[in-house]
């Protein structure tokens, strides 16, 4: 009876064994890399806009920064802000003064169900900068071809390195840059793209406003978990 209960004991063991390694080769890793900026390939999966589609005069540029000693680049998303319209403007626009980066579209969706934060690391120039997240369209207009949007403000301080950390359940529902006042939950299975944007006008106190110049440098984008995953 004892050798019994040894070998008993002992599969009960291996089993409790297997079930733990299963659950842990389940569980997501805290982290998930979503976009680096190391490279003018990296750079490739963006594009730019402006107001400059609609008559306006901004202006912006996504390069790789120059680096030596075989340090790796960062992405410098940079340009001007006016809020003037071209003199030969067909566009009558209510609002200039914007410039925005927006990646392509992934190739299906990515699901950050996993994850409850944003975090990207950056190093500005003081100003306030809009990230979004764009979500497969079900909130704003369903049956049209337009993704619904999340909007936060991001305060990037300027000149030194620093990682912003955005909770998810801050982004609010946006229909093209105004606010919906109403309670709705983002569907994080299934994003479909983000962007970084930056506005002449607007944004947290104390923030750099106006506009000229701006310029933020972009290391990476992340998904990551702050609390236990369950």
């Amino acid at each position: 009876m004892s050798r019994f209960r040894s070998i008993w004991q002992a599969s009960l063991n291996a089993t409790k064994k297997a079930l733990t390694w299963n659950l842990e080769d389940l569980m997501p890793p805290p982290e998930r890399l979503i976009f680096s900026f190391n490279s003018k390939e990296e750079l490739k999966k963006w594009h730019l806009y402006s107001d400059s589609e609609y008559g306006g005069l901004s202006s912006a540029s996504l390069e790789i920064s120059e680096v030596d000693n075989g340090l790796k680049g960062t992405g410098v998303f940079s340009g001007n802000l006016s809020v003037d319209l071209a003199e030969d403007s067909k566009w009558n626009i209510s609002r200039g003064g914007f410039c925005g980066m927006r990646s392509k579209k992934f190739d299906g969706f990515i699901d950050l169900d996993s994850y409850d934060t944003i975090a990207l690391k950056l190093r500005g120039d003081g100003r306030s900068y809009i990230s979004t997240i764009y979500t497969e369209n079900w909130v704003n207009s369903p049956g049209q071809l337009e993704d619904n949007s999340w909007q936060a403000f991001v305060h990037v301080p300027k000149d030194n390195w620093y990682i912003a950390k955005i909770p998810l359940a801050r982004y609010l529902p946006t229909w093209r840059g105004n606010v919906i006042n109403a309670e709705m939950e983002m569907n994080q299975a299934r994003i479909l793209g983000i962007s970084l944007s930056v506005n002449a006008e607007g944004g947290v106190p104390g923030a750099r406003t106006g506009t000229g110049d701006f310029k933020v440098e972009l290391d990476w984008i992340k998904a990551i978990r702050t609390e236990e995953y369950t």
